[in-house]
């Protein structure tokens, strides 16, 4: 707990820090980097040459600060972090490296404005914020180890089937190496992967496509020119390859109403849509499924959609749109998801949204949305980079 003192330091001097925020951030992954290369694998390098990842932080640690008196708001706001690092496997004993390497970022940009109380003000701060991310992902950690199927750290899976979706998607149905059950995940979640590629670790995350069965997980990837690890996967691994997987994790999940489900998705963001669409059909709700993809050798997963519309039919309306057509299309629309078709197709009674693209897709959809008086509560997105507001685009 941060002394009176402390806490009067942190108020005087975290407007200075805000300031130099970005700065700092963007210091503090190669200081990082350099003196513990160990934990290098576990960031997106090119997160890392966007600025992506560093802003990230810079906004957690300014939330924290405004927040930490509310204890509920900043569980609330610290959940998407908690998410990621699950899914990371992010232990108690990296905080440390984090934080020291934080503080030395704020000494070395700062400068002479940095006394020995504030510096200790400001590590008791982040012992205090690091402590906190402990506890959550302890809970999560055990929640999901308890599970039938489930458990803690990494485990093997074996590629069992690897299955061309578009000219740019493949998916991979990937079965526990020990022969056991899989958990259960809420539709809608991701999966972090550890894959070793040219003897180097690499960490990412993927979305969970398929819907729990308790015997495979699906993970259905676009391969993207510059991927390190998607190229990896697309390229070089085959039916019968192992690779490890941590537990499932994310927060763009159904909500608990029975309202109608808008999905809305660019490209390869299609893939939490197919597992949320099915939960939600399964729960006799009205869906309403809007995809657009580039061209029609992009578009994925077509016939699991119309199998899906042929089953229920009087529940799910499904959409399609090509940014490039064909002159003879007849079952899709030509063009781009704009305001004007999410009016046409809006629910009348009041639903709850989901989409998943591109950053400037999403930020195109959220304001559209909102144009069209969708409450922000009832907008829910996720990123597959960096989470970031939407207003960055």
């Amino acid at each position: 707990m941060l002394t009176a003192k402390q806490e009067q330091l942190i108020e005087a001097t975290a407007p200075l820090v805000a300031e130099h925020l970005d700065t700092i951030t963007q210091r503090f992954y190669p200081l990082m980097f350099e003196r513990y290369p160990e934990i290098k694998p576990l960031f997106n390098q090119a997160h890392q040459a966007d600025g992506g990842q560093p802003r990230v932080l810079a906004g957690a640690v300014l939330a924290y600060v405004q927040l930490r008196k509310e204890p509920e708001k900043v569980k609330a706001t610290l959940a998407t972090v908690v998410e990621k690092h699950v899914s990371l496997n992010i232990r108690p004993d990296q905080y440390p490296i984090v934080g020291e390497c934080l503080l030395a970022a704020v000494a070395e940009v700062l400068g002479d404005a940095v006394t020995p109380e504030i510096a200790d003000a400001w590590g008791a701060l982040y012992e205090e914020l690091a402590g906190l991310l402990t506890e959550l992902e302890a809970k999560r950690y055990h929640e999901f180890a308890k599970r039938p199927g489930g458990w803690q750290g990494e485990r093997a899976f074996r590629i069992v089937e690897k299955t061309p979706e578009s000219s740019v998607i493949t998916s991979f149905v990937l079965a526990p190496e020990d022969g056991g059950t899989v958990a259960d995940f809420e539709p809608g979640q991701f999966i972090g992967v550890h894959l070793v590629i040219d003897g180097e670790s690499t960490y990412r995350h993927y979305s969970l496509s398929g819907f729990p069965n308790g015997k495979t997980y699906r993970l259905s990837i676009k391969r993207e020119l510059q991927g390190k690890a998607s190229r990896h996967l697309h390229d070089t691994l085959r039916v019968g390859d192992t690779l490890n997987l941590l537990p499932p994790a994310g927060e763009l999940v159904l909500d608990e109403s029975d309202a109608p489900v808008m999905l809305i998705s660019g490209g390869v963001g299609q893939t939490p849509m197919l597992p949320l669409a099915q939960h939600a059909l399964e729960q006799g709700r009205q869906v309403v499924y809007l995809h657009a993809a580039q061209e029609q050798d992009q578009h994925a997963f077509g016939d699991e959609l119309q199998a899906l519309e042929q089953r229920y039919p009087r529940q799910l309306t499904s959409v399609t749109l090509y940014e490039r057509g064909m002159e003879d299309a007849t079952e899709v629309h030509i063009g781009w998801i704009d305001r004007e078709l999410l009016a046409r197709y809006l629910p009348e009674e009041q639903a709850q949204c989901y989409f998943v693209g591109p950053q400037g897709f999403m930020t195109a959809v959220n304001d559209a949305l909102a144009a069209l008086n969708v409450p922000q509560e009832h907008r829910h997105y996720e990123h597959f980079g960096p989470s970031q507001p939407l207003s960055a685009a």
